[in-house]
């Protein structure tokens, strides 16, 4: 007899917020047995292992938080505009406290394999130090950007001084004084710039592509501000959860070209002022991301500042970028202002590219060796599938989740796959392109419902059937298309990774609307799912 009595109800991979948010959901309000993996030394996920100098999140302190727990969110302070990594990481900790959840969380422990068994029903789960169990519900909170992208760079090993990449900063690692290399001037690179020539003898940036980057509008908060915000926060998130991106202001709903050119400068000038890059993109005019008269407007702008405020014309030249303004948005305290610094030098790498590591340092095509005695790997992602395609991922048949997506990552809804029963996604591909943890929470409470009918209704598994995901990856497709991001080389289509099929990876359609499509799945009794019921199947295991 093959046995379908589980281990566990419910296992969980990964405690970042989504997987925080969902032990909680299922262990603490279903009164379900789940087991957390965390291949990390302690909670936080993302926040735990990116902690390289002026590493921060992007949206602002007092929507970076969950919103279930009203009474945390008037409990719970914040000193600045925006929060750096420690403050995340303590308020994760803080919630996996507050919520006992770390009795449940195995840390050091990564998963390396979740394969579905068609006849019990059930997933087993192996991992790398040799656990084995068995769950019902399969849960994986892997994280977008969690799966280091390591350049393949003649000579990388050889470099004689410390080799970091920023998804794996040591605890240890000091830079003051240092002479510093960092190769990447994304997200991360540009934050790592501005912290980081503040602290080193000298820096120096190989920049791939150059950036749009807009002012952070980063500062203290003052105590009374903090107070008004936590008495509206009912209409706070309301509006957050109601908007498109969830970045906390209203988004423009004016054309750029419905305006004269003065009234244009005027409020890209008044949002370079209040900082913020979602804010400069969707909060100055409605067609920056789909209009490219408007969107050129917008580069534009930012291409006359950086030759304002960058002081030797050949830096400027090199920083300023010539492509679509159509990239996730930038925006750092003094980014710009950075390369005025005399410790602080520029290599474009699309004009003088690295030919080799050396042990003593950098040597670009010119001849130069740049010395160093830290070189930092800036260098981004393998984002949204990478965790996924990693991991021996196999469902129904033992087709591993490789085979699914030879022509791209897909899922229906961001959440579930068809080929994989029981088995959901917290920010799979072709989930909400938005401030995260808003996101996150509507998918945690979708799938915990989902769960619970399945429990009140002794369903054998629950999948959504190929037509629902295929029809789900047009829509994404279809909204992308009518944007300009498609048309730019980024990481949000996979065009960062040497040799990655370009796919749509997100729903652009805003937080508003995809919260509306799960809410209208749920409502017409998951329609796009195949519901199996136990008795469907009875005596099957014998």
């Amino acid at each position: 007899m093959t046995t379908t009595t589980p281990d566990v109800d419910a296992v969980v991979v990964g405690a970042g917020f989504g997987g925080i948010y969902m032990l909680h959901k299922l262990r603490n309000e279903l009164g379900m047995t789940v087991q957390g993996f965390e291949k990390g030394g302690g909670v936080g996920g993302t926040w735990y292992f990116n902690r390289y100098p002026g590493a921060k999140s992007d949206t602002e302190s007092y929507i970076y938080r969950y919103s279930f727990d009203k009474q945390l969110l008037q409990e719970y302070d914040w000193h600045t505009r925006y929060l750096d990594q420690p403050d995340i990481l303590a308020y994760l900790e803080h919630v996996v406290e507050r919520y006992d959840l770390a009795r449940s969380i195995k840390l050091n422990t990564e998963v390396k394999s979740a394969h579905w068994n068609d006849d019990t029903a059930l997933w087993t789960i192996r991992t790398a130090d040799g656990q084995q169990l068995t769950c019902r519900w399969l849960v994986n909170a892997l994280g977008l950007l969690a799966k280091s992208n390591i350049p393949d760079i003649p000579g990388l090993k050889s470099f004689a001084g410390a080799l970091v990449h920023t998804n794996a900063w040591p605890k240890d690692l000091d830079i003051t004084g240092k002479r510093v290399g960092v190769i990447g001037t994304g997200s991360t690179g540009t934050q790592f710039i501005c912290a980081a020539a503040k602290m080193v003898e000298h820096l120096t940036v190989f920049q791939r592509t150059p950036q749009y980057s807009v002012p952070s509008g980063n500062g203290p908060v003052d105590p009374a501000e903090v107070a008004e915000t936590k008495k509206n926060f009912d209409k706070i998130w309301d509006q957050v959860k109601n908007s498109v991106v969830a970045f906390g202001f209203e988004e423009s709903t004016v054309e750029a070209m419905s305006v004269s050119e003065e009234e244009r400068r005027r409020v890209f000038q008044e949002n370079w002022d209040k900082g913020n890059g979602f804010r400069f993109m969707f909060g100055t005019f409605c067609d920056i991301a789909t209009n490219p008269e408007a969107n050129a407007a917008a580069a534009q702008f930012i291409r006359d500042k950086i030759k304002e405020i960058v002081k030797d014309p050949e830096t400027a030249r090199k920083l300023t970028p010539t492509d679509l303004y159509a990239k996730r948005p930038l925006c750092n305290e003094d980014y710009y202002e950075t390369f005025n610094r005399p410790n602080v030098s520029l290599v474009s790498l699309r004009e003088t590219p690295i030919e080799e590591i050396v042990p003593e340092g950098v040597r670009t095509s010119d001849g130069v060796l740049h010395e160093l005695d830290v070189l930092v790997l800036a260098t981004g992602f393998d984002a949204v599938d990478g965790n996924y395609r990693a991991m021996d991922l196999r469902g129904r048949g033992g087709k591993h989740i490789n085979e699914h997506w030879t022509e791209g990552p897909t899922s229906y809804l961001g959440i579930t796959k068809a080929g994989f029963p029981n088995m959901f996604m917290i920010l799979g591909p072709n989930g909400p392109f938005t401030n995260l943890p808003p996101s996150i929470e509507s998918q945690v409470e979708w799938i915990a419902d989902l769960i619970a009918k399945a429990d009140r209704e002794g369903l054998r598994s629950v999948e959504p059937t190929f037509e629902a995901e295929r029809r789900w990856t047009d829509t994404c497709k279809e909204i992308a298309d009518a944007t300009l991001f498609p048309k730019a080389e980024s990481w949000i289509f996979g065009a960062n990774i040497p040799g990655k099929k370009h796919a749509v990876m997100f729903y652009m359609g805003g937080i508003s609307s995809y919260r509306q499509q799960l809410a209208d799945e749920a409502a017409s009794g998951y329609r796009g799912f195949a519901l199996e019921r136990a008795a469907e199947t009875a005596g099957a295991s014998a």
